[in-house]
């Protein structure tokens, strides 16, 4: 498609200029953005003041939300003390702390961002249970439940520099459900710097035999603030803008520069509102940090009606327009939106992105309920510049690794990069809420969900048999839907059916796609924060063969579990399809 603006993206960018978020950074400078405290009160009320001085629309949720707030840690040894920072819901300790012995598992660091929440660790020795375990890289969720689950009694990672990041080690997604509070962390966990690691554990070589570990973490119920923008176009279909404004410290590159970025979006559309075909809502949330995702997964619970019904798409907005990000070699969307975040990237900035699969995780709190998403991370500082400055892989700052430290400071941002990258943001929304047809190409969701399919198949063995799985309803009814998704776009192409019908068709094939592509569990839930295969209903799939090889009595047991999960599968691609025959028989009618 063409990369040429249209009127109202050329008289949009014309308004681009960075004074209203830039004094958005200047009043976050000084404010410790933690959720349920005064000062992200604070931060809020200056986002409010800022959208009432406009007389942008909004309106101030106020969810009470499940947080857990670390307050301090460390590791102690014969003769001396780490400093240290527990990760977001793990357990406290008592007082006197938790003392046994140590035990170092080593551990990989992640390789890049796309790694980050995957754990290094490896097949884990016997001697794990009743230890507490000293490891390299950062206490993310699925390495502390694999620890857990292995009995050792404690944790302790060494991030990979000289600073402590902190985190959150919970697999719950939001505020959990009743159902889903015995999934919580039970055990202390704990992270210390390089240098300190080191040491610890030379000591553990040398033989040290006791280490006590010290956590302590405030957890319960927080009132929060969450503002939503509603700059309304002529139609209820909207397209949502998003990030976290609460933060890590002062969290200027991580992400006060989305806060900023967000507002700027919300001044330069209101300011065309009466020229917009679709509405935009531009959303702050709170308890990305100490919550994970806890307000986006709350306005996915309490508006998923609304969301499901007139939602075109979301877009995340977290960390851009950091200084040195001229980059844009890794990142997420969602593959029907591929032409929309390419061509953007290129008309603005003049180069060819990177893509990468949106991870499981960053406020992609929609997934469960099938609505298309792009962006998250953008611009990055260059990999050999990275490389040249010592920087190892961060899940935010553009690369910097002040990310989640007491150095994400006014520094981390950059004027130019972020106006740049507004630019990226508005040609690419403004697509979304000006086209006449909503720009979703499922052809490129049917290419990369084939893609996943034919990695499940070459697992399983061909021959079918009483102890054999066998995949081919799933690819009888891919293949089917795959040639009516090329005849949809053929006959659009051709002006048929009408607009209105095309982009009601486009959302109804959204939530089905997107939920397949994307979501484990059932719509209006949420997956847990742990990487997603593609097609994660067939995730267990690649487990059958060395089960059956071995004689397992686990086969049979998993193989029960992967044709429930292969039929919900069959009859999503088969609604789907019956959703394009439908349109095909009503469009000939016609």
């Amino acid at each position: 498609m063409s990369e040429t603006p249209s009127s109202l993206s050329e008289a949009l960018l014309a308004d681009v200029s960075f004074d209203l978020g830039w004094s958005l950074l200047e009043r976050f400078a000084v404010l410790v953005r933690e959720s349920g405290s005064a000062d992200e009160r604070a931060a809020a009320h200056f986002i409010v003041s800022r959208l009432e001085a406009l007389d942008i629309p909004h309106q101030v949720y106020e969810p009470e939300l499940y947080l857990s707030i670390p307050r301090g840690a460390s590791v102690d040894i014969a003769g001396g003390s780490f400093s240290a920072k527990p990760p977001s819901f793990a357990a406290s300790t008592a007082r006197r702390g938790l003392s046994a012995p140590p035990i170092h598992v080593p551990a990989s660091q992640a390789a890049d961002t796309s790694t980050l929440f995957d754990s290094t660790l490896g097949t884990l020795p016997e001697e794990v249970a009743g230890k507490i375990v000293v490891t390299e890289g950062y206490a993310m969720p699925v390495a502390v439940a694999q620890l857990e689950a292995a009995g050792a009694v404690g944790q302790v990672y060494i991030n990979p520099g000289s600073r402590v990041h902190w985190g959150i080690c919970t697999t719950i997604w939001g505020t959990p459900g009743d159902s889903q509070r015995h999934l919580k962390p039970t055990t202390p966990v704990a992270a210390i710097n390089r240098p300190d690691g080191d040491e610890l554990i030379r000591a553990i070589e040398d033989g040290l035999d006791r280490i006590t570990l010290h956590t302590d973490l405030q957890e319960g119920w927080f009132d929060c603030p969450l503002p939503v923008a509603r700059i309304d176009g002529r139609e209820k279909d909207f397209l949502l803008a998003h990030g976290h404004y609460d933060s890590w410290d002062i969290g200027i590159g991580d992400n006060a520069v989305g806060d900023a970025t967000l507002l700027e979006l919300a001044r330069i559309f209101h300011e065309h509102s009466d020229e917009l075909r679709r509405s935009l809502r531009v959303a702050w949330w709170p308890a990305h940090s100490t919550g994970r995702y806890g307000g986006s997964a709350w306005y996915a619970d309490n508006f998923g009606l609304e969301l499901s019904r007139h939602c075109v798409a979301t877009v995340n907005i977290d960390s851009p327009g950091c200084r040195g990000a001229t980059n844009y070699d890794e990142v997420a969307w969602m593959a029907e939106a591929g032409e929309v975040c390419r061509t953007s990237i290129h008309s603005v900035a003049g180069v060819e992105p990177g893509r990468e699969l949106p991870p499981r995780a960053g406020d992609y709190s929609f997934n469960e309920l099938g609505i298309s998403s792009f962006f998250m991370l953008l611009s990055n500082i260059p990999q050999e510049e990275r490389e040249r400055l010592g920087f190892y892989p961060v899940g935010g700052c553009g690369g910097n690794i002040a990310w989640h430290t007491e150095a994400d400071r006014l520094e981390v941002a950059d004027r130019d990069n972020l106006e740049r990258d507004l630019r990226v943001y508005i040609t690419a929304i403004t697509r979304f809420l000006d086209d006449e047809i909503i720009p979703l190409d499922f052809r490129e969701t049917m290419a990369e969900l084939n893609e996943a399919l034919e990695g499940y198949e070459a697992t399983v063995t061909k021959e079918l048999g009483k102890r054999k799985f066998n995949l081919s309803p799933v690819r009888t009814a891919f293949d089917a839907l795959a040639q009516r998704v090329s005849a949809f776009y053929e006959a659009l192409e051709e002006g048929h059916p009408d607009p209105a019908t095309a982009n009601e068709v486009l959302l109804r094939l959204g939530r089905i796609l997107v939920h397949l592509g994307y979501a484990e569990g059932p719509r209006f839930e949420h997956d847990p924060a742990t990487p997603r295969a593609p097609l994660p209903k067939l995730a267990r799939v690649p487990e059958l063969e060395p089960l059956r090889e071995s004689e397992s009595d686990r086969f049979l047991f998993v193989m029960t579990e992967a044709r429930r999960q292969m039929n919900k599968v069959v009859e999503g691609l088969s609604e789907a399809s019956r959703l394009l025959d439908e349109v095909a028989r009503e469009t000939a009618a016609g």
